[in-house]
């Protein structure tokens, strides 16, 4: 049925205001479909969308996508009438723009992120104009709202509602989630199709989103022969590198790695049984899956330590045993939750010693940009106020490249041992007032096999008096005697111990503790109890594909009382209770805590029961 003329006033309105937003200036990779679209996954969407229920297709007034991110579309449905905005069910979208805008959203958020979006009304002044946002199939819609809660009434340019649907905490864990899905996905094609080292996969992924960063490079690629392509990317990363602000000696040890994979045979000219799958060869298809699903996650997330994502669910398939490799990598939100106990702010200077792929330093610098004012401040925080630390030179380059991808910090990066005199020498000068550390564990204990304590130890060694030093480190560590506790109290004081949740760090077994040091002042001259919170239950979940998550966003809460309870030195019966402690005893909340024994059940006592067997097995104490 031909529309009315009046609706046609609408569409116009629409159209002039994106034209005035810049939706349609070229190269800006915006593309805006009118009552159509060529998207091969959209047109599969809406072949039965039919708003009066025939079965046939049906678009929306405007379709807009992007090149930045694939998975995100708008959509625009108009009506002229104001009275014929919403209906009361919002279940006539013949009849109502909004509720025609949520019948599309519905049909393409089985595949997309959707931005719904009604217009009514046939001049500026009389327009009504409702968003919503799908962030996927399975999750309600809602209306969207800006930074301060309110509702957005008004059509805005695409950078913005890119940022608000993004930062919808519904279209973040999505996102996420959807991130965890393809880096399992990506190991089963490298293994099967590449043949790349475990070790050299995560490098694989981080040096292509650094050759990303070079819009030559994006933009050429496709167009490269299977010839020409490896020697393109690693161009491509030596014109970023040699961007950053930092000596040549660092970026010559970063490059290093990344060169193996420049002539991996199998990444080259494919050979006859391959072509048939990929004519372009492995190395493209490669290339292109992790510039659809990666590079817009991590234009915006920045946040996210993507690399360690990637490098962490590599390491699952890692021959032999896992824990045996010493490496634990911190969750993202215990990362955060560092942040948050030091509270750190714009003019602090962060340190790690053993930086593995950066994570605490990534969440540091997010919260430090917080408190940020001006754009200096920013720069600052970024080019000065991050240091780390990373012996292995292939953890070194993830490390930096993942600064890169957030632009900067990979300035003060050391590559070499954290014992290192020239290195220490270094960062004393600097005055790191805040140490976030999660050392390599060590397994057998042997005198040759430096203990995690000594790691905690020479962190705090290197701060500035007063500064606050946190580390996540293995139970028995505070619960066995060892002549490293003394030597970390002769020095520093102990203000609090954490035990975080058994399984934590899953798959890997290995109960911790989050310990909490004030640099510089001996414990026994400050006369004061260390706090000890029981911190067992963070609201994750496991499950069958993704590992531990939110599963029932209980985090923020959980992670809300944490934190306001380790401020104010809160004592609560079975939660958290304070202590005079020496380095004869225990470091751990279960020694100090009173039970309040009338609120016991039968389950609770199984539970503990349960969980001290799973911590003598996974955590035997000599």
């Amino acid at each position: 049925m031909a529309k009315g003329t009046n609706e046609r006033i609408t569409e116009n309105i629409v159209r002039d205001t994106l034209r005035n937003l810049g939706y349609y200036e070229p190269n800006n990779g915006i593309t805006i479909e009118e009552q159509k679209s060529e998207i091969a996954k959209v047109k599969a969407l809406l072949s039965k969308s039919s708003k009066n229920q025939k079965g046939n297709s049906g678009y929306p007034e405007f379709i807009i996508s992007n090149k930045l991110d694939p998975n995100f579309l708008i959509v625009f449905e108009c009506k002229p009438d104001t009275k014929k905005h919403a209906s009361f069910k919002l279940d006539k979208p013949v009849d109502f723009a909004v509720d025609g805008a949520i019948h599309y959203a519905k049909h393409l958020s089985e595949k997309y992120t959707v931005l719904a979006i009604a217009i009514s009304g046939t001049t500026l002044d009389s327009l009504k104009i409702s968003n919503y946002i799908f962030p996927s199939e399975n999750t309600p819609y809602k209306e969207l709202v800006n930074e301060h809660g309110h509702q957005v009434t008004e059509i805005l340019p695409f950078e913005d509602y890119y940022r608000l649907s993004s930062f919808d905490p519904e279209v973040a864990k999505k996102r996420h989630s959807d991130l965890i899905s393809f880096s399992r996905e990506l190991h089963e094609f490298i293994w099967a199709k590449a043949k790349v080292s475990e070790e050299d996969k995560p490098l694989l992924v981080s040096g292509t989103l650094i050759a990303l960063m070079n819009n030559s490079f994006q933009k050429t690629y496709s167009s490269l022969n299977s010839d020409d392509i490896q020697e393109a990317w690693i161009n491509a990363i030596k014109k970023e590198l040699n961007k950053a602000e930092i000596p040549q000696g660092k970026k010559d040890t970063m490059i290093q790695p990344y060169t193996a994979i420049a002539v991996h045979p199998n990444l080259g000219k494919p050979d006859t049984k391959t072509a048939i799958e990929y004519p372009d060869g492995v190395f493209k298809e490669l290339i292109d899956r992790i510039n659809e699903n990666v590079w817009p996650f991590i234009s915006i997330y920045h946040d996210f330590d993507v690399v360690g994502q990637f490098y962490g669910e590599f390491l699952k398939y890692t021959a032999g045993d896992k824990k045996a490799l010493g490496i634990v990598l911190t969750p993202k939100h215990i990362a955060e939750l560092f942040s948050l106990i030091a509270n750190v702010h714009k003019d602090d200077i962060v340190l790690d010693i053993c930086a593995g792929t950066g994570g605490f330093l990534i969440s540091a610098m997010q919260h430090m940009l917080k408190t940020a004012v001006t754009e200096e401040e920013r720069l600052d925080i970024k080019k000065n106020r991050l240091i780390g630390i990373e012996n292995s030179p292939k953890m070194f380059a993830l490390a930096a490249s993942n600064m890169i991808l957030r632009g900067d910090g990979k300035a003060n990066l050391h590559q070499g041992s954290c014992f290192d005199e020239a290195i220490t020498a270094s960062i004393k000068k600097s005055k790191p007032t805040v140490g976030m550390l999660n050392p390599p564990y060590s397994q057998s204990k042997s005198d040759a096999e430096l203990h995690e304590l000594y790691f905690v130890k020479h962190m705090l060694d290197l701060l500035q008096k007063g500064a606050t030093g946190i580390a996540i480190i293995p139970m028995n560590c505070v619960i066995s005697p060892h002549l490293a506790k003394q030597e970390l109290l002769n020095k520093h004081t102990l203000k609090a111990v954490m035990t975080m949740p058994i399984e934590l760090f899953y798959p890997v077994g290995a109960p911790t503790c989050i310990v909490v040091f004030e640099a510089h002042t001996p414990h026994l001259k400050a006369h004061k109890k260390t706090w000890f919170g029981y911190w067992r239950e963070d609201g994750y979940m496991k499950t069958k594909h993704l590992g531990r998550i939110d599963l029932n966003n209980k985090w923020s809460s959980i992670r809300d009382r944490w934190i306001e309870s380790y401020r104010n030195n809160e004592i609560h019966p079975g939660e958290s209770v304070s202590a005079h402690v020496t380095a004869d005893d225990e470091w751990v909340a279960e020694a100090y805590l009173e039970t309040d024994y009338s609120t016991i059940t039968k389950n609770d006592f199984e539970k503990v029961v349960r969980d001290y067997a799973v911590f003598k097995m996974l955590n035997e104490v000599n």
